[in-house]
């Protein structure tokens, strides 16, 4: 009775393997855009206008490659996009930080309704915002700077952070910081010397998380620049034009040297992402 009950759990599974089918069909939706821009980054313009996209390419094409790094104006799409990405994305992460640890651990009158305020700002179509925040900065005079995007991407960003590190936070036993305090420890020092280590794994799927977000963003870009001086790269890809039709390949080109930073920041900080994914999964 045993084998044969070990044969029947072993045995095909429709349900399971249906499963398997629609994760395969959409995981295959997601990276065909990624080969149709890999297949058209590797070969030159006229085999691309022939219409043939989806085939191999003829012969390893790289000129689209040195023809977009050849640019001028390629640099400074990616310092551009890293001066917008590296400070929000620290100014959200910090902000957050120190907004999950009050609410988990200082709370203070109408904190509740303050962080279910503060977080609301998850579910807040950014697309409304578009006329007041652009109108905003216009009398400010920071349209065509960088500071726009700086600033709405920490803001955009503030709540998901105060909420994963509250989470994380209210998870931290309150014995650590009794006892630090005891001790004669500052907050300050609490939160630094013994709450940041500890939630290391929670900031490295912040910085990953908030790090693509903005990398790639293309909305608020093409909202608030207007020359070329100030472009991120995901605006810049759009505009990259060949003189007499539009650059696909030198486009595919772009679009791949712009996924590679994302691709460093999260195989920098994978072994911690990873971690905080799964915080709360087990327990012991």
């Amino acid at each position: 009775m045993t084998d044969i009950a070990v044969s029947n759990h072993d045995g095909f599974n429709p349900w399971r393997f249906a499963l398997y089918v629609c994760i395969a069909v959409v995981a295959g939706l997601f990276i065909l855009p990624t080969v149709g821009i890999t297949l058209a980054a590797f070969k030159p313009g006229d085999e691309i206008a022939a219409g043939d996209l989806w085939s191999l390419p003829n012969s390893l094409y790289l000129g689209n490659f040195t023809d977009v790094l050849a640019n001028p104006w390629v640099k400074g799409y990616f310092v551009n996009t890293f001066l917008v990405a590296i400070p929000a994305s620290l100014a959200s992460i910090f902000l957050g930080f120190l907004a999950g640890w009050v609410f988990a651990k200082l709370p203070f009158k109408g904190s509740e309704a303050v962080f279910m305020l503060l977080i609301s700002g998850i579910f807040f179509p950014p697309q409304v915002i578009l006329i007041p925040l652009f109108k905003m900065f216009d009398r400010m005079g920071m349209i065509d700077t960088l500071w726009p995007m700086i600033i709405v991407h920490t803001a955009l960003g503030i709540p998901i952070c105060t909420l994963l590190m509250r989470n994380f936070f209210s998870a931290v036993p309150n014995a650590l910081r009794e006892a630090a305090l005891v001790e004669g420890v500052s907050e300050w020092q609490v939160l630094t010397r013994i709450a940041l280590p500890l939630s290391l794994p929670a900031v490295a799927v912040l910085a990953t998380l908030q790090f693509t977000w903005i990398w790639n963003d293309f909305l608020w870009p093409l909202i608030f620049t207007q020359s070329e001086d100030v472009r991120t790269v995901m605006l810049g890809i759009v505009f990259l034009r060949g003189e007499y039709e539009v650059a696909w390949g030198a486009q595919g080109a772009l679009a791949l040297l712009s996924s590679l930073p994302t691709l460093v920041v999260f195989l920098f900080f994978q072994r911690y992402f990873i971690q905080g994914l799964t915080m709360g999964a087990v327990k012991g």
